[in-house]
């Protein structure tokens, strides 16, 4: 029996999962809904749903397309209810994600944001980038 890790990805690798489907971060996010559970909050569901909205992707993939992935991603994942609030990263905007990797006990974070890389590992959980994640190499030392 394998043990399926608790993950969570940052808005950045979703967003580039959705726009080029045969990259680094789209296997990664295949690799993870494969192997492992991925874990949400409203806040971070939000926050995609939020950047999807964005105009500037209309030319890449459309609206309906969009509206179609947040509502399979919301499906796939395991929502984690927020008790602990972290602010611990130089953007704070970042801290969703550390709260809900907290808050769900997760062993990953999968980020391309140098603000969330530099605090690898946080309190035992591993950031990485989607390739590093791929390679196999996202222990937390």
């Amino acid at each position: 029996m394998t043990i399926r890790k608790r993950v969570v990805f940052d808005t950045n690798v979703l967003v580039s999962r959705l726009l080029v489907p045969q990259s680094v971060p789209a296997r990664a996010v295949h690799k993870t809904v494969a192997e492992d559970t991925i874990l949400a909050c409203d806040a971070t569901l939000t926050e995609l749903a939020n950047v999807l909205r964005r105009r500037k992707f209309d030319p890449y993939v459309t609206v309906s397309d969009r509206q179609e992935f947040l509502r399979l991603f919301g499906r796939i994942t395991v929502l984690v209810p927020i008790v602990h609030i972290v602010q611990a990263c130089r953007d704070p905007k970042d801290d969703t994600f550390l709260t809900l990797a907290v808050n769900g006990h997760a062993e990953l974070i999968i980020t391309g944001d140098l603000d969330l890389l530099a605090l690898h590992p946080f309190r035992g959980i591993a950031i990485v980038t989607p390739e590093r994640y791929l390679s196999g190499s996202s222990q937390t030392a």
